[in-house]
């Protein structure tokens, strides 16, 4: 059993089925998952095929292909700028009735000023009109396999909120391990690399916060010290 920041994820077969059983112990993280799988069934985005729901259990199908941050560098970006279509195909999607609305980032700003971050130049973005994001979309949450993207993982933090602040989290956090992230990201979504930058502060205050409630101690280290390295 793997064991996340959220819930657990085994393996298990049922009558000859291969299968994932996710254990979320938030009932809204769940309901969010359950409701995303549901959403995005059968229009071209490769998710599993929900099985069971049951309170705080989704059994769920194994999917194929290795994780996308285990395959060699220049195969991530590859993979990257993939997933970065299938993303936008997600946005432009009509978004289920349920969706959780987006993250509170003029609370993440007060929370990160009074824990006492490093500075950052911290200003919410004028939003765009919501959408339907995956809410942690990044190459821990996609499979790759035969050249291509095999599945899109992990949907508890499905929420409705802006377009490009979720572009922008998964090109920052993906450009953290390759610089090259970011731009395979913007380019295969379709947007322009400087659209997204305003809305890194957040997403490094966001990742900080995280660090500093839930550990480990030695990645609130790394993270402090780019960030008191941040570009003025």
């Amino acid at each position: 059993m793997r064991q996340g920041a959220v819930g657990h994820v085994r393996a298990v077969e049922r009558d000859g089925r291969a299968l994932v059983e996710k254990r979320l112990r938030d009932p809204l993280r769940h309901d969010a998952e359950a409701l995303a799988l549901r959403a995005v069934a059968g229009i071209g985005i490769p998710v599993p095929e929900l099985v069971e729901v049951q309170p705080g259990s989704i059994l769920m199908t194994r999917m194929p292909g290795e994780r996308l941050d285990d395959v060699a560098p220049d195969v991530r970006i590859d993979g990257l700028r993939a997933s970065a279509a299938l993303l936008r195909r997600l946005h432009e999607l009509e978004s289920p009735l349920g969706l959780p609305a987006a993250p509170d980032d003029a609370a993440i700003i007060r929370r990160y000023r009074d824990a006492g971050g490093p500075p950052l130049p911290l200003v919410v973005p004028a939003a765009a009109p919501p959408v339907f994001c995956h809410g942690d979309w990044g190459d821990g949450n996609l499979l790759w396999a035969d050249g291509r993207i095999t599945a899109v993982l992990d949907w508890e933090k499905a929420h409705l909120g802006d377009p490009l602040r979720e572009v922008a989290r998964a090109a920052w956090g993906a450009a953290r391990k390759d610089p090259r992230s970011f731009e395979a990201i913007a380019t295969g979504y379709g947007t322009d690399p400087d659209a997204l930058r305003p809305w890194l502060p957040i997403h490094a205050a966001e990742l900080w916060l995280w660090f500093a409630e839930v550990g480990p101690p030695e990645y609130l280290e790394q993270l402090t010290a780019e960030l008191l390295a941040w570009p003025a």
